[in-house]
């Protein structure tokens, strides 16, 4: 569990430097590559929440007070 979290990090990351790539290759072309790395950031994030919640509520990941 710990190694997907890490990947999901990895790429939600990588996602991020990719948009702010475009941002500065781009400059007001009329490309939506900068709209498409960050929708495909936030829907990472998404299903990386949900896996969490996922594992949490079937023993994967136990919290500890």
């Amino acid at each position: 569990m710990r190694i997907l979290v890490i990947v999901f990090l990895i790429l939600i990351i990588a996602s991020l430097g990719s948009s702010l790539f475009y941002v500065f290759k781009d400059r007001g072309s009329g490309n939506h590559r900068v709209a498409k790395a960050l929708t495909i950031r936030v829907g990472l994030s998404i299903l990386l929440f949900a896996i969490l919640m996922f594992g949490y509520r079937f023993g994967f990941i136990v919290g500890k007070l």
